[in-house]
């Protein structure tokens, strides 16, 4: 039948020794396409077509599969399955023990007597069908169509299983291209999607920009494997402090806790497992060296790292830096704390916009109340108001006078056209005069 049986076979195999296929799978997908084409091409529709392939030979065996079935009046099963269909309430399926007859998968007794005389209820028929000459060229192209299908479908599911395993991994990517508010990164084997919600305002997103994102979630699509990264997670700083601290990878200095305002700030509180390691140190590396790595990498996003302990008063303390704390009441049933700070602190423990006692609250799982922040909060609006309106006057006086320079010329330009046209005037009358 395949005249290119061995180019065929040889492909087939290929695939499967390059993607882990097994050859009973492909050659399965080749019969039910040749059952397909043929039905389409040659058969009808109440032929239940099936074939078998031959790959060592070609050769290629199809015929219709019926199940034998009692001899029933088809005019009273439909009256009977109409009566049924009428009686159902909405909602209601039809009875189990109803079965109605199908003649693409089943033949009557009588009907398959005459096929073969020992036919009885139950048994399987496999009744030969004819190939046509022209069966021959629809099957090749339908068993290279099944292969180059197999082979996406199996480059599909090995990309899709690679970054599964890769979930919470932070790797380097190249930036492709904008797609609207989306960003495109090249993952090496496929592309990644790094969404407006996952980005950091102060990262640079052209062409070619290298970056570190971290696989967030893979989920398998129409279009093959989707691939969500992102940059602004607080895992990424966990990750990166991972790749540039080598105490945190070696399991020596623990990361408790990271609170994150993507491309602003970060606040990470640590912990060392051996007493003669500083785990502050650690990761602030000699001169800054290694806390400066991350923060160029993170785009200049400010980190504090701050000492993690297991007593909450003293935890909360920490997080607050840089400010100075003069006392803390906790309230372990709410899971609140109460800090107060010298006046001249408030600004430091609040934060511009509060950002220093949110990220505190976030770290440490506790609601931080700042005594002062209301007023210090409204003095600061008012300030802000203050320093609006200020702004707001200088730039009007601003506008006034350069609008005063911009009406002068036009003025002097005025006189001096007017003074012009008056001599125009009385030596026309000199001349009349005259």
């Amino acid at each position: 039948m395949f005249q290119n049986i061995e180019e065929i076979k040889q492909a087939i195999q290929t695939i499967c020794e390059e993607k882990n296929i097994s050859i009973d799978s492909v050659i399965e997908s080749i019969e039910a396409a040749l059952s397909a084409a043929y039905r389409k091409d040659f058969g009808d529709k109440n032929q239940n077509v099936k074939t078998k392939f031959n790959l060592d030979t070609g050769d290629i065996d199809v015929w219709d599969e019926k199940t034998v079935v009692e001899d029933k009046d088809l005019e009273k099963e439909a009256e009977e399955y109409q009566k049924i269909k009428d009686s159902l309430k909405e909602g209601d399926d039809m009875p189990e023990d109803f079965h109605r007859f199908n003649p693409k998968t089943e033949l009557m007794l009588a009907d398959a007597k005459k096929v073969a005389k020992k036919a009885k209820i139950d048994d399987e028929l496999k009744i030969k069908l004819e190939i046509p000459s022209d069966f021959g060229r629809i099957a090749a192209q339908t068993a290279k169509q099944v292969i180059i299908q197999r082979l996406r479908e199996a480059e599909r599911e090995t990309i899709l299983n690679e970054f599964k395993k890769k979930e919470g991994e932070v790797i380097n990517t190249i930036v492709q291209r904008r797609e609207g508010p989306n960003v495109i990164v090249d993952l090496n084997k496929t592309m990644g999607l790094l969404p407006p919600e996952e980005q950091v305002r102060n990262d640079n997103y052209s062409t070619g920009s290298r970056l570190k994102v971290i696989i967030l979630k893979v989920e398998d699509s129409n279009r093959g494997p989707r691939i969500i990264v992102s940059r602004a997670h607080p895992e990424v700083v966990n990750k990166i402090f991972s790749l540039e601290v080598p105490e945190i990878a070696n399991d020596i200095v623990e990361i408790k806790a990271i609170a994150r305002d993507p491309g602003s700030r970060t606040k990470i509180a640590v912990h060392s497992k051996e007493e003669n390691i500083d785990p502050i140190g650690s990761c602030v590396g000699q001169k800054g060296s290694r806390v400066q790595t991350i923060i160029n990498e993170l785009g200049g996003e400010k980190i504090d790292i701050i000492q993690w302990n297991k007593d909450s008063a003293t935890f909360i303390k920490n997080s607050l830096s840089p400010a100075k704390i003069m006392n803390i009441e906790l309230n372990k049933k709410e899971n609140s704390a109460i800090v107060q700070v010298e006046e001249d602190q408030l600004s430091l423990a609040i934060g511009r916009d509060g950002q220093n006692v949110k990220l505190a609250a976030k770290l440490t799982g506790w609601k931080i109340d700042i005594e002062g922040a209301e007023d210090f909060t409204k003095k600061d609006e008012g300030q802000k108001i203050e320093d609006k309106e200020t702004e707001d006057k200088k730039e009007d006086k601003k506008v006034k006078k350069e609008d005063k320079k911009k009406k002068t010329p036009a003025k002097k330009s005025s006189i001096k056209k007017n003074t012009k046209d008056e001599k125009k005037e009385v030596k026309k009358e000199a001349k009349e005069k005259k």
